[in-house]
């Protein structure tokens, strides 16, 4: 007979999929409808209907997740967030389940949050269409071969991202960055020789684009360190019920102006940038050593 978590994992992830289908079609009305109005203010409006329908979407996965996954999440640092700002989230990355915890621990309490994504992402069935309904901004990046031979392209990246950023500027909005650009293993560990002992190295150059493609709009930077005591969990462990625990720290911090710049092209600038992420991620890891020793305040 199957076992006891194996049948919560797959309960879990159908009600996943069912909630999924049955909120998909309301954002693809109102998306449809949208692209139909050239009224701007309408048009946000509706973004922020839209808005409502994912929140009510994360909302429902997450008493789902309490039911059959019962996962204690023990928070630790700041909670004075406001649900009326605009955010940078910044996070390490283990597993896909640090969306999930990532959308339960925020979800209402500051605005939905929204990812920066490859133009090519798009295509993907289904999901694609969901992120271009609710105006996830998809950027375009040149890498410096093609720059090299097109040196006409130079800037061009930034200015697609910025005008894709515009619709931010009615109603706030969360941009979530994991800066590690990819999930922790210790091989990649290892391959990088990286500085840290329990992260990645992180990538400054794609913070400094998020940054300067918002054009000073993000206000406070969210900085969450999560933490898997038992070990990186993953997704049917998480939707199983075999995850008793996940730690994360919450540190929130001002976005100084000083932290934009043209980091392709000023070495000053991208010097000073790289050494506040290497600060950033050097505190992140202590952080982390702490957490794991049980002793996080």
């Amino acid at each position: 007979m199957p076992k006891l978590p194996a049948i919560r994992a797959v309960f879990s992830f159908s009600l996943i999929v069912l909630n999924t289908l049955l909120c998909f079609l309301p954002v693809m009305l109102l998306a449809l409808l949208k692209s139909c109005l050239p009224f701007a203010i309408v048009r946000a409006h509706l973004n922020l209907w839209l808005d409502h329908i994912a929140t009510f979407w994360i909302g429902m996965n997450n008493l789902n997740q309490r039911y059959f996954g019962r996962t204690k999440i023990a928070l630790s640092g700041q909670q004075d967030l406001l649900a009326k700002d605009w955010y940078m989230l910044v996070a390490n990355h283990q597993s896909w389940v640090d969306i999930l915890v990532l959308q339960r621990i925020f979800n209402r309490r500051i605005p939905f949050i929204k990812f920066f994504l490859k133009k090519e992402l798009i295509w993907v069935p289904f999901i694609g269409l969901a992120w271009w309904a609710l105006e996830f901004p998809f950027m375009k990046r040149y890498s410096p071969a093609l720059l090299k031979k097109h040196p006409e392209l130079k800037g061009k990246d930034i200015e697609v991202t910025k005008k894709a950023c515009e619709k931010f500027q009615h109603f706030p909005v969360s941009i979530m960055n994991f800066l590690e650009g990819t999930r922790f293993t210790q091989a990649k560990h290892d391959q990088q020789s990286s500085l840290f002992q329990h992260l990645l190295m992180p990538k400054a150059g794609g913070l400094s684009f998020a940054l300067n493609a918002m054009d000073g709009k993000l206000h406070q930077l969210i900085d969450v360190t999560i933490v898997y005591p038992k070990g990186i969990p993953s997704f049917f462990q998480y939707l199983s019920g075999k995850v008793a625990e996940i730690k994360v720290h919450i540190r929130t911090m001002p976005i100084d102006m000083n932290l934009l710049g043209d980091y392709q092209n000023d070495a000053e600038y991208r010097q000073r940038f790289q050494q506040w992420v290497n600060q950033l991620w050097q505190d992140k890891d202590q952080r982390f050593a702490t957490m794991l020793n049980n002793q996080a305040d």
